[in-house]
């Protein structure tokens, strides 16, 4: 129903308007079992919105959810918009997850100018509230360091692709409340960016920053952070992972992806354990909080060298004289990159001992000492550990080898590359080239990997999953960026699924399920020799120690623990669904 001078159209994008209305109106009928669910739409009138857009519209539309449901407690509200998260936290509870679904359709509505807002009371129902502009008008914003203009949004909103400059309001540019040295940056500066939420620690890594003859910006936002890097083009970006309004991996995703960005180093100073997928996503570093000073120091002496190395080395082990020429030839020798070519793993060793490198690309299949046996050297080598290895191969990998490859990913970064625009991305990637610097015809080849998100565009997913408000959110973000998707509730669903449609390109596999549990349907899909290589990416869950070997045992390609974090998952799958 909708009240009195409701006008009769939108502007807005249709298709994200019914995936947030339908997510909010599926928890409704989920958390109503008797009572009433009721969809009100009306003019807001007489609200104060966090949102500029919504408070310098002409019209603001409610899209009110209101069941007489089970009721959220005050202190629970803000909990059930993160990832899985659920009201009742018991064992016993008997709702599912809905947190992740929730999550999305915030970011959704933050992306259509709007907003959610959450009344409710334990017991009495609760009432959630989408508000939108009735006609929603991007924000034109010119950055100063940019040499074209940002392609703004018109009519539907859509996410902003890969090539084009982020559509930015001007407001996440002005200063924080860190008093830093944006105003004073000259040509010929070395200028670091500081994304940062907690203000006294970015205080003193912008103080560390000074000593080391560096000029400081602080964005104590994530959006501030990547509308920053995009205006200012730093020298090196130290960023944290946990941020607000857009969370340090979607930063560091949306930095690596875009051309402009991509070279720039990045220092990870964050807590928890995410430095295998941040390295692997193409950070230079990580530093594991809490932080000292001294720390800081090390970190800054490392980023000022790094800098002024201008040249970066590479070092390529293949046995074939042919494919090592080749392969040298389209990385390119030239003013930012020295590449030194080897053909055995004992000349590698002895080229590791006179100088450090900034990235390997090896060759599994090597005489006398093999490419795993040397992998396995350099895990054991401190000095060489961290260095970004790049496996280039056309040997078809047994699932013992893809095993081994990815235990030893925990201590060393291992990328794989299976086509010379993939090899000539990840080398550009781990070796911060700048891409317009590159040769025109390998400019071309990085702009067709990358466009459009392209990797995505028509691929296949199957989702094994028993809980259906979690495929609902996942699905919700994989068609979105252009993929099919297709689910099963339980293992056996997923196996003939799987069979039914051999072109499936990817899985996504929740472990905890009835009956066929995710280790055993991995298994079992693994035995079908027609899906040796068929990427399977695990969804454990983070509070199970070992889950992680056990799905990598299983046969399990890769996988990311609960909550999904779907800027990361975005991440991983690109990884494996590049050919």
């Amino acid at each position: 129903m909708h009240g009195a001078n409701v006008p009769p159209t939108i502007e807005t994008d249709e298709q994200r308007l019914q995936q947030v209305l339908k997510n909010l109106l599926s928890n409704a009928f989920k958390f109503t079992e008797l009572g009433t669910v009721k969809l009100r739409i009306g003019v807001a009138e007489g609200r104060q919105f966090a949102s500029e857009t919504l408070s310098r519209a002409d019209a603001v539309l409610e899209f009110a959810v209101v069941d007489s449901g089970v009721g959220i407690a005050h202190d629970k509200v803000r909990l059930i918009f993160e990832a899985f998260q659920q009201a009742d936290g018991t064992t016993s509870r008997r709702f599912g997850g809905t947190g992740l679904g929730l999550s999305i359709s915030r970011e959704i509505a933050r992306l259509l100018g709007g907003e959610i807002h959450v009344e409710s009371q334990v017991g009495d129902g609760s009432t959630f509230t989408l508000f939108l502009p009735a006609r929603y008008q991007p924000v034109e914003h010119k950055p100063r360091g940019a040499a074209q203009p940002p392609v703004l949004v018109s009519g539907p909103v859509a996410p902003t692709a890969t090539f084009e400059q982020p559509e930015l309001d001007p407001a996440v540019l002005l200063p924080s409340d860190v008093r830093d040295d944006r105003d004073e940056v000259q040509q010929g500066d070395r200028v670091v960016l500081i994304v940062e939420d907690d203000p006294d620690l970015a205080r003193t890594e912008l103080d560390v920053a000074r000593e080391r003859g560096f000029k400081g910006i602080v964005a104590l936002r994530g959006d501030s952070g990547l509308a920053l890097a995009h205006e200012y083009k730093p020298d090196a970006i130290i960023l944290d992972m946990k941020l607000p309004v857009m969370d340090g991996w979607t930063v560091l995703d949306r930095l690596k992806q875009h051309p402009e960005t991509r070279h720039i180093p990045v220092h990870i100073v964050s807590g928890g354990n995410g430095r295998q997928n941040a390295l692997r996503a193409g950070a230079v570093a990580f530093l594991e909080k809490p932080v000292t000073k001294e720390g800081l120091e090390e970190t800054f002496g490392e980023i000022r060298s790094f800098i002024d190395r201008g040249v970066k080395r590479l070092l390529v082990v293949e046995d074939d004289e042919d494919q090592r020429r080749s392969m040298v030839e389209l990385i390119g020798s030239g003013e930012d990159v020295e590449v030194t070519a080897v053909g055995s793993s004992e000349d590698a060793l002895a080229a590791l001992e006179l100088q450090r490198y900034d990235c390997m690309v090896v060759d599994l299949k090597l005489p006398e000492l093999s490419g795993f046996e040397l992998l396995e050297h350099l895990k054991e080598d401190e000095r060489s550990a961290s260095t970004p290895v790049i496996v280039y191969t056309g040997k078809e990998l047994t699932r013992k080898e893809t095993t081994k490859l990815r235990k030893l990913a925990d201590t060393i970064v291992v990328k794989d590359a299976s086509s010379p625009e993939r090899l000539l991305d990840e080398t550009a990637l781990f070796l911060h080239r700048v891409e317009r610097k590159l040769p025109q015809e390998k400019r071309r080849l990085l702009e067709q990997l990358h466009s459009a998100e392209e990797v995505f565009n028509d691929k296949k997913i199957l989702i094994v999953d028993d809980d259906v408000r979690n495929v609902f959110a996942l699905t919700s973000v994989l068609e979105a960026h252009g993929m099919e998707v297709l689910y099963a509730e339980n293992g056996k669903d997923g196996i003939e699924l799987l069979r039914r449609n051999p072109e499936i390109d990817l899985v996504l596999m929740d472990i905890m399920m009835p009956e066929l549990d995710g280790y055993q349907t991995t298994r079992a899909i693994r035995e079908d020799d027609a899906f040796k290589q068929l990427p399977i990416i695990s969804l454990t869950a983070k509070a199970m120690k070992g889950d992680r070997e056990k799905a990598i045992a299983a046969g399990a390609s890769d996988y990311i623990t609960k909550p999904v974090d779907t800027d990361q998952l975005l991440s991983l799958m690109r990884v494996w669904l590049y050919k």
